[in-house]
């Protein structure tokens, strides 16, 4: 069974100030998706499977069923502030999505095999997808999870602060401990954070998250669960998030598995800020220059 692709495209990029998903940045026109998608169908995924909200849709199927048709299968799925939130309510001020594991778990229904989870709006390199691929099709199973690791130095914006999954490390590869710490940056020479949280020096070869992970199905279950916690505690802050990283986190401290950090060679670049568009294209087209891609993905 090939593995499948989920791409989370449902989030609101107030901080870019539009709508960067579908934003073009190769010289065809191409999304940082398309590159993403290009990657995973010649890595062997067999499906990909776009979150997103439900305003977006006809738009979003627009853009990308002409390209995809007859290359790869494709799913939609729609991430709802009302799913899973079982006997709760939803509060009136509530507008923002849950956040990254909710837009996961609203998945469920559509991913039956083992599968990554990647930003739209980051372009993660064609090595990044073989080594997700080989995870997938080999050690995966629902006590062995892995995660695509970057150096922290490598993923850090010239133009704002950034949020990162920081990861801590045993001498086997396996994850420790993932901690979501926000507003990083460099200052004076020093990779600092921001957020109220210890340490707020981190190191610049520090492995971070991405949000490139490789789960089997049974990630499904157990975040029904946590989500349901979260709600408990959580439900009446407008602002709360239910992260990815809040899942691996306990599924490492309850000992329900194992999580591998996959160090990847691959070149990592993203859109946080409409200062970074420039930035971002200008590595892509040396990329293509290069002869990684094609000048046309289609």
């Amino acid at each position: 069974m090939k593995p499948t692709l989920v791409i989370l495209a449902a989030g609101m990029a107030s901080r870019y100030g539009g709508m960067k998903q579908i934003e073009s940045f190769g010289p065809s026109g191409e999304t940082i998706m398309d590159y993403s998608i290009y990657d995973a169908i010649r890595a062997g995924f067999g499906k990909i499977v776009f979150i997103i909200r439900e305003e977006f849709s006809e738009n979003f199927k627009a853009i990308f069923e002409p390209k995809l048709k007859g290359r790869v299968e494709t799913g939609y799925v729609y991430q709802d502030l009302r799913s899973f939130m079982g006997d709760h309510t939803l509060p009136i001020e509530r507008t923002k999505p849950w956040g990254t594991a909710h837009a996961v778990l609203c998945a469920r229904e559509v991913v039956k095999e083992p599968f990554a989870v990647i930003n739209a709006d980051d372009f993660y390199g064609r090595d990044a997808f073989q080594k997700a691929y080989a995870f997938l099709t080999g050690e995966c199973n629902d006590s062995t999870w892995s995660i695509i690791g970057y150096s922290l130095l490598k993923t850090l914006s010239d133009n704002g602060t950034v949020n990162r999954g920081v990861c801590e490390v045993d001498g086997q590869g396996n994850l420790l401990a993932i901690a979501e710490r926000l507003n990083i940056s460099m200052q004076d020479g020093v990779i600092v954070c921001d957020d109220q949280m210890e340490p707020r020096e981190l190191s610049s070869e520090a492995q971070v998250s991405m949000n490139f992970w490789c789960f089997s199905p049974g990630v499904f279950n157990y975040s029904e669960k946590l989500f349901h916690e979260f709600l408990a505690k959580q439900i009446s802050n407008p602002k709360s998030e239910f992260f990815i990283p809040i899942v691996a986190d306990r599924f490492i401290r309850e000992k329900a598995g194992s999580i591998q950090v996959i160090p990847t060679s691959s070149l990592w670049f993203g859109v946080t800020y409409k200062e970074d568009a420039p930035v971002v294209k200008q590595s892509v087209a040396e990329l293509v220059n290069s002869g990684e891609y094609p000048s046309n993905l289609w």
